[in-house]
């Protein structure tokens, strides 16, 4: 087993993954980098970019850390892995959404498939589609399991575009419940190491941990932060708010707020 395999497993067994996504569309070399060299800087356990290869050597040439490239087709994830890519996903869908466009159950499972057959040698991660009912979202990562899928991960677009209220915290859960939701259903039925993304922040991230997720992804909250420093700033709180929850300093009183909240948003 490679020292990156080595790193995830120990990562994902501890529930202390970050994963830094720079985006499925983003091919801005300078951002993609500084977002990257933020998370080699703030002890992020990897970064997942665009699935491009020229992407890949550019990253892989200029940081040690392990990148995942993410993309709806098999082939793309495949010409990454040539290229340098240490781990593929399918998924980060929010750039089809904007565009009216949905994936099915029965869409995914025959990506996997197909990913898998190309890749058989690399670590797999799904993104499981929030417009699935939570019952299909539990039984479609069930059955990416069973065909040698090693990790999910859920989503939550909508809700993290769709309401505004002056609670900050209110805010802040918000944007991630379906998320959470998601993670918790699935850490319940399924037993599959789970990276709780979309709209996750230094709020949620420990929330995710508690409702069963092994890590969480950090995209769109990095985005208006100015800066290398800031931006690997931003991370370390995150960790930082994750590891608190880990030694038992997360305050109960505040978690049940925050699960109220979850709630709440979850019947918007």
């Amino acid at each position: 087993m490679s020292k990156y395999m080595l790193s995830l497993q120990k990562a994902l067994l501890s529930k202390k993954v970050i994963k830094i996504i720079t985006g499925l569309a983003n091919l801005d070399v300078n951002d993609v980098l500084d977002k990257v060299k933020a998370a080699e800087i703030a002890g992020a356990t990897y970064v997942d970019i665009a699935a491009n290869p020229d992407l890949v050597l550019v990253v892989k040439s200029m940081t040690s850390i392990p990148v995942c490239v993410s993309s709806i087709n098999p082939k793309d994830l495949y010409q990454c892995v040539l290229a340098g890519a240490d781990m593929v996903e399918i998924g980060n869908f929010d750039i089809f959404y904007s565009k009216n466009i949905i994936f099915s159950y029965n869409q995914i499972i025959n990506i996997a498939q197909e990913t898998k057959y190309l890749l058989n040698h690399i670590d797999i991660c799904v993104t499981i589609p929030h417009h699935l009912l939570l019952e299909q979202q539990v039984k479609l990562a069930r059955n990416l399991k069973q065909i040698g899928i090693k990790c999910i991960q859920t989503e939550g677009f909508m809700a993290k575009n769709s309401y505004q209220e002056n609670n900050k915290i209110f805010k802040f859960i918000n944007k991630s419940s379906s998320a959470l939701s998601s993670s918790y259903a699935i850490a319940k039925s399924v037993n599959i190491p789970i990276i709780a993304a979309s709209g996750i922040n230094s709020i949620s991230a420990p929330i995710a941990i508690s409702y069963g997720a092994s890590g969480i992804g950090l995209g769109s909250v990095l985005n208006d932060l100015n800066g290398i420093n800031e931006i690997a700033n931003y991370i370390q709180e995150v960790i930082e708010s994750m590891y608190n929850y880990d030694k038992n300093k997360y305050n109960e009183a505040y978690s049940a707020e925050c699960n109220s909240l979850i709630m709440r948003s979850c019947h918007m």
